[in-house]
C-alpha cells in the first residue's frame, strides 16, 4: 500500500537512493534537505519523471523551531499521516578529540541525534492512532565500533542506536517498528576526498558499498514483510564491523 514517507537529508547520496527506491515502490515521498536546492530539485524531477510522487521540504533538522514549523505544516496539509520516517540526515566534523571544538561537537550531535527527535516525535502519535508505522534510523558502523577522529560522530550515531532500541520497545504493541541501519564505507560524497583504494583494503569484500544497497534494506524494513522486525541494528559493511 502507498504510504507517505519522509526522508531526511534526501538531496544526495544514501538519502537520495532511499527516496528513489521508496518512490519506485509507490510511496509518496517527502524530500527533506537543508540547502542544496539544485540537488533536491533534480531528485524531485527524476522521481516525478519516472512516475513517482514527491514533494520538497526544505528545513534544517538540527533547528528545533524550524523543524516544528515544517512538521506541523506537513501534518496539516494532508489527512494521511506520515507513516514511514527515514532519519538519514547527518554530517561529519572529524578531528582528534583534544582539538575538537564545542561547535564541531554540537553541530554533529544536533544533526544526527536532535534531528531524530525533532522530526520523529511529532509523527509518533499519528502513527499510534493509525496503528501502523515504520521508523528507520540511518546510523553508522562508527556508532558501533568507533573510529579515530570521529568521537563526535560516533557518539551521535551510538546515541541514535540507543534511541532506536528504546523507542522500539515503546511502540511495538502499536504495530510500529523502529530499526537502525549501520552502513560502513559507502560510495558517497562523505568519503569522496579519501583514498578509496586504501579504504577498500579495510573491507573484507574489498569494495565500497553502494547507496542503492542501503536503499534496498530500507525498502524491506518499510514493508509489511518486515512487520516482526523491530529494535534491530543491521550493518551493511561488506564484512566490516
Amino acid at each position: 500500500m502507498s504510504k507517505r514517507a519522509l526522508i531526511t537529508g534526501a538531496s544526495r547520496g544514501i538519502g537520495a537512493a532511499i527516496a528513489e527506491r521508496l518512490a519506485l515502490a509507490g510511496h509518496r515521498v517527502i524530500l527533506n534537505y537543508r540547502g542544496n536546492h539544485a540537488a533536491a530539485e533534480a531528485l524531485h524531477a527524476r522521481i516525478t519523471e519516472a512516475g513517482g510522487q514527491a514533494e520538497l521540504a526544505c528545513f534544517d533538522v538540527a533547528d528545533a523551531d524550524a523543524s516544528t514549523r515544517a512538521m506541523q505544516a506537513l501534518i496539516e496539509k494532508d489527512p494521511e499521516p506520515i507513516s514511514i520516517v527515514v532519519n538519514n540526515a547527518g554530517i561529519t566534523a572529524d578531528g582528534p578529540f583534544p582539538g575538537l571544538t564545542p561547535d564541531a561537537w554540537t553541530r554533529v550531535t544536533r544533526t544526527s541525534l536532535d534531528g531524530f527527535f525533532n522530526v520523529t516525535q511529532p509523527l509518533v502519535m499519528p502513527m499510534v492512532r493509525k496503528r501502523w508505522g515504520r521508523i528507520i534510523n540511518i546510523t553508522s558502523i562508527s556508532g558501533l565500533i568507533g573510529h579515530r577522529g570521529q568521537t563526535n560522530y560516533s557518539a551521535a550515531k551510538a546515541g541514535l542506536i540507543g534511541a532506536t532500541r528504546s523507542l522500539a520497545q515503546e511502540l511495538a504493541k502499536r504495530n510500529i517498528t523502529v530499526n537502525a541501519i549501520a552502513p560502513g564505507l559507502i560510495e558517497t560524497d562523505m568519503i569522496k576526498d579519501l583514498d578509496t583504494a586504501m579504504l577498500k583494503k579495510l573491507v573484507p569484500m574489498q569494495r565500497l558499498g553502494r547507496p542503492s544497497e542501503v536503499a534496498e534494506l530500507v525498502h524491506f524494513l518499510a514493508s509489511d514483510n518486515a512487520a516482526y522486525i523491530t529494535g534491530q541494528v543491521i550493518t551493511i559493511g561488506g564484512g566490516l564491523g
